[in-house]
């Protein structure tokens, strides 16, 4: 049935038309709504015109000045109401690209024409990304994803609304319930640090609150409504413990503590680690750091249980460690050995700084003072690996990101081949990835994105802002999707992948609405996506919290938040 006719008052192109809607037939258009029609050929086809709505406007036939709207309301002058949507063009079938003609008749898009105008029907592995306004499944093609055709998921949105974090994780929950990995899912991981609250350590928790409705939705895209099965969690010990007890709050049990020991932190160069906010190549200190990396991994020696001896003197804690290389780098005898040659005491005494600065938020993250430290690695065995770093100082959360990163790359690196996927879920991408600058971390996750496809190491990154950024990190996730957007940041040249109107629509986009745009499709696509069915919080959970938990709000309207303090919806 016609929902209404090409407009011949406004100019029909290949890109875009517009419809009339029939008013006496009750019809009506929305936006995302998937329209087709159709056009006969010279040569006896029948070309198939297939779009979707980008806007829907509204007003009088027949009046001229703004006033008369009310004239027009109390009877006084004829005018009819006439409505029209715009068109934005999707596919041409055959491809033939001419406009449709005014006058031809347009209707509504569904079961196997709407897959078509989207692209669905040559997708062969289809991965449910959420629904669209009248509740039906979108998809994103798996193999832009999977590092066949292409890789990476870029994220923007403001936080505290654009529901970053908890549309990440609701793409894990897809990808490993929908059965679009096949036999894969088995063996593909996951890895998600956690950079705000508690909130991803109930992964394995089903969603107490989870409705019926919101149960249905996942049942429209194909997925069961529960919580992650497979889940490890680790935490950063606490701090001034003599043992490794995880420093969280709100949960406790099934949390592993992790650190680094001494040995490990000489052998493997993570000094750089500890110097990885974003500097200028120009700071004299930074050479002294590769030197120094360099040195410590040749000379020094391990004490067999996590401890190192460097010059004859024995480091079991990081501050006795850093006590050692600072008078190394002091004495006028091993200065020029340990800094590196014509290095000036004003460099040496500023990296001394820093790396007196560093240690006193990392100490409880690197030492050599507790036993079978092995039990204390990051193991990655389960499907999803959860890493807590929200509670730790921003250096020590960089030291955690980078080094954590890196081993995983190498990893996949060493193994050579690109199954199984691991996914790297990683917000506040701006901080570990800016636009200015260098880092280690910047450095590994730029070969990430550039050479992570064909090792089979996904990123799924996030930010407030893509502005700032680092170009090429964004340049290549051929998944790009947009939450609620900063007004402002809506207007940058990042989000130039968005017509105007979606632009607009961004800055007003409410939680659980995402703006996804993927290779295949000319056009974006709007689409929603159910209520976390895993818990994102204690209470979901049923989990009792007591008094000393720190951070438990006590607005109601702030208890919505969900992870990455952001609304579940």
């Amino acid at each position: 049935m016609a929902v209404g006719r090409v407009l011949g008052t406004e100019d029909a192109t290949p890109l875009d038309f517009w419809v009339g809607i029939d008013p006496k037939a009750g019809q009506y258009l929305q936006l995302d709504d998937v329209v087709v029609c159709d056009r006969d050929l010279p040569d006896g086809r029948t070309l198939r015109i297939s779009g979707v709505v980008g806007q829907v406007r509204a007003r009088h036939e027949g009046a001229r000045f703004d006033g008369d709207v009310f004239l027009v309301s109390d009877g006084l002058l004829p005018a009819d109401t006439m409505e029209a949507a715009q068109v934005q063009a999707t596919r041409f079938e055959p491809e033939v690209f001419v406009p449709p003609h005014p006058g031809t008749a347009v209707r509504r898009a569904t079961g196997v024409e709407r897959d078509e105008a989207l692209f669905f029907d040559g997708m062969r592995h289809r991965l449910p990304i959420g629904l669209s306004r009248a509740g039906e499944p979108v998809y994103a093609n798996l193999e832009f994803l999977d590092g066949t055709r292409g890789a990476h998921v870029n994220i923007s949105g403001i936080s505290g609304v654009a529901t970053k974090t908890t549309y990440a994780t609701f793409l894990l929950h897809s990808l490993f319930h929908s059965g679009v990995l096949g036999g894969e899912a088995h063996n593909t991981k996951a890895l998600i640090f956690n950079v705000k609250g508690e909130d991803l350590l109930f992964l394995d928790h089903d969603n107490r609150q989870l409705d019926p409705i919101e149960r249905a939705r996942y049942e429209a895209l194909g997925l069961s409504g529960g919580a992650f099965k497979s889940v490890e969690l680790w935490a950063p010990p606490r701090r001034g413990a003599h043992t490794a007890v995880p420093d969280t709050g709100a949960r406790l049990d099934g949390v592993g503590a992790f650190f680094w020991t001494l040995d490990e932190f000489c052998r493997d160069e993570l000094l750089p680690f500890l110097f990885a906010d974003a500097a200028d190549d120009r700071q004299q200190y930074t050479m002294i750091v590769h030197h120094l990396t360099a040195k410590l991994r040749r000379e020094a020696v391990s004490l067999g249980d996590g401890g190192v001896r460097v010059e004859g003197r024995s480091a079991r804690t990081f501050r006795d460690f850093i006590d050692i290389l600072s008078d190394l780098l002091e004495s006028d005898d091993t200065a020029t050995d340990w800094a590196g040659r014509a290095i000036g005491s004003g460099t040496i005494n500023a990296f001394i700084r820093r790396l007196h600065g560093a240690g006193k938020h990392l100490e409880h993250l690197i030492r050599g003072d507790l036993p079978n430290p092995d039990r204390h690695h990051i193991a990655r065995e389960q499907q999803i690996t959860v890493v807590d770093i929200h509670g730790l100082h921003d250096r020590a959360k960089r030291f955690v990101v980078g080094v954590v990163l890196r081993s995983t790359f190498e990893d996949k690196e060493r193994s050579g081949q690109a199954r199984p996927l691991v996914f790297v879920v990683l917000d506040e991408l701006n901080k570990y990835a800016p636009r200015e600058g260098y880092s280690p971390i910047k450095e590994v996750l730029l070969d990430i994105a550039e050479r992570g496809r064909s090792l089979g190491v996904i990123l799924v990154g996030a930010q407030q802002t893509a502005s700032e950024v680092e170009r090429r990190v964004i340049a290549n996730s051929a998944l790009r999707v947009v939450g609620r957007l900063d007004t402002a940041e809506a207007g940058r040249e990042e989000y130039g992948f968005l017509p105007p109107v979606l632009r607009q629509r961004a800055t007003i986009a409410k939680p659980g609405t995402m703006i996804v745009s993927q290779p295949e499709l000319p056009v974006p696509l709007v689409c929603e996506f159910p209520f976390p069915a895993w818990a994102t919080r204690p209470s979901e959970a049923g989990v009792q919290v007591t008094d000393t938990v720190v951070g438990q709000p006590d607005d109601p309207f702030e208890d919505l938040a969900g992870a990455d303090n952001e609304l579940p919806f």
